[in-house]
C-alpha cells in the first residue's frame, strides 16, 4: 500500500469531516436523548410487567446505597 502524497480529490485531508461545534454537538445529543426517551416509554406501554419489575428492581438498588 502506497502514501498519497499528492493533495486531491482523493487525499485524506478532504475526506476527513471537519470538527463539530459545541452547539452541533449538544443539538445531536438532545435529539439522540429525546429518542431514548420515547424508546423507554413505548417499551413501558408495550411491556408493562416488565417495566414494573425493573422500576422495582431499581427502587432496591437505591435504597441499597442510601446512607
Amino acid at each position: 500500500m502506497k502514501s498519497n502524497p499528492v493533495i486531491g480529490p482523493g487525499s485524506t485531508d478532504e475526506s476527513q469531516p471537519k470538527p463539530e461545534t459545541e452547539a452541533e454537538r449538544r443539538k445531536r445529543r438532545a435529539v439522540f436523548l429525546r429518542e431514548l426517551t420515547e424508546a423507554r416509554e413505548l417499551r413501558a406501554r408495550v411491556q408493562p410487567r416488565r417495566t414494573k419489575e425493573r422500576r422495582m428492581r431499581e427502587a432496591m438498588r437505591m435504597r441499597t446505597f442510601r446512607i
